[in-house]
């Protein structure tokens, strides 16, 4: 590991896999010291709590994507449409059932646990994923913004999504900095530390968008125009960012040894800013073409063409992520986490911005290949949920060190 000097600890926490990369002795103190004060006492009864993952909102963000590509009818078949509505309609739900579910522990383990919920948020793995909170919040307001108007006005769906966006637009905006911030802060960090969740915060920021634009129609002019200027800011807030990290975790790829096994679902995450990115250059240039005026082709234009460049990124980074699938499965089974769910809204996304560009371009090849990721999408999300269950159903031994393995290359 060239002159730095590092220690890789893995741990079960509840039914997830966490890789820690430390460095320098007094690092090594702090990860026995958090070792033992994460046993939680015998008997108490809310000890589960000690052990829950920061990263469980990814679950929301897996299961709300789907309601809105489904929204979509991919595929574009009439006899399919019907089918396609109630898809979109039950995952909504489970999405918003999940989201209540999961908000009551999240939060009591900072209240409870701070101690060990302070730990993982300073951790280099772990601490991005706590964006995944406002992730789902934000998710969960753009699928509303989709699925809604199936079931209620316009009127009721903006105000629902105005107060999400409430919620989740401060605590995007605070996850992103506050991450980045506690990265600045440590004294050093062994490139191996870089990981592909590192690209939540930033995607987070790029979802803001997407759920600023459905208030857009119904506000004044002025409104409008703040509202379109927020978009686009923290649009290139979010994609610089994903651009920086990017170049960070590619050096991290090429010149140096691939993750271990249970970081693999982390490296799919690239595809969220950029189909995030992509369908929101298009929601941008669609609710803002009254403030543009006589530009409004041109910048529909530009953004089109825009989105499409970004796709052809993701379709890179898509089979690239399925590359090195293939060659962490051929090594062994992939150990169960939290982290599986990283498979799932990146594919989402990046499904979503298929689909919204096929009818952009009105090429019906690109809606058949939407059609084929929203089909890989629910088979992954399938896989992902029976692995959660069944893990929860064993009732894995919490805080079980694991032998250090080899990185896999």
């Amino acid at each position: 590991m060239g002159k730095h000097e590092s220690m890789t600890e893995y741990e079960v926490v509840d039914v997830s896999v966490v890789e820690e990369v430390r460095t320098g002795p007094g690092d090594r103190r702090a990860a026995n010291e958090r070792r033992h004060a994460d046993a939680p006492p015998a008997g108490g009864p809310l000890t589960g709590l000690r052990g829950f993952h920061p990263g469980w909102f990814g679950a929301v963000m897996g299961t709300a994507i789907i309601g809105v590509a489904a929204s979509l009818n991919p595929g574009n078949a009439a006899s399919l449409a019907s089918t396609a509505r109630a898809v979109g309609q039950t995952m909504t739900i489970v999405a918003f059932v999940l989201a209540i579910g999961l908000v009551i522990p999240y939060l009591g383990r900072f209240l409870v646990h701070g101690d060990a919920a302070l730990a993982d948020l300073h951790d280099p793995t772990t601490g991005a994923l706590y964006a995944t909170l406002p992730g789902g919040i934000l998710v969960l307001a753009a699928t509303f913004a989709a699925v809604g108007p199936t079931w209620f006005t316009a009127s009721t769906v903006r105000t629902v999504v105005a107060w999400l966006d409430w919620f989740g637009i401060p605590l995007a905006l605070g996850a992103s900095v506050l991450f980045a911030f506690l990265l600045f802060m440590r004294s050093e960090l062994v490139p191996e530390a870089v990981n592909g969740s590192w690209f939540i915060p930033p995607v987070v920021n790029i979802v803001v968008p997407l759920v600023l634009s459905p208030l857009v129609p119904g506000v004044s002019a002025t409104s409008a125009r703040e509202l379109v200027f927020l978009s686009y800011g923290f649009w290139g807030m979010g994609f610089i960012l994903y651009l920086v990290i990017l170049t960070m975790l590619y050096q991290r790829l090429t010149l140096h040894a691939l993750p271990h096994a249970g970081l693999a679902p982390s490296l799919w995450i690239g595809l969220g800013p950029v189909g995030v990115g992509a369908l929101a250059l298009l929601k941008m240039s669609a609710v803002g073409a009254p403030l543009f005026g006589p530009a409004a082709p041109s910048v529909a234009l530009i953004s089109k063409i825009a989105a499409t460049t970004l796709w052809g990124f993701g379709a890179w980074w898509l089979l690239a992520a399925i590359a090195l699938l293939v060659h962490y499965l051929r090594t062994g089974p992939l150990p169960y986490g939290v982290g599986w769910w990283g498979f799932t809204f990146p594919l989402g996304a990046f499904t979503v911005s298929t689909l919204a560009l096929a009818s952009a371009w009105t090429i019906s090849a690109v809606e058949w290949v939407g059609a084929a990721l929203f089909i890989l999408l629910c088979l992954f999300w399938l896989v992902v949920v029976v692995g959660t269950v069944v893990t929860l159903a064993s009732r894995r031994p919490t805080r079980s060190p694991l032998p250090t393995p080899q990185p896999a290359r």
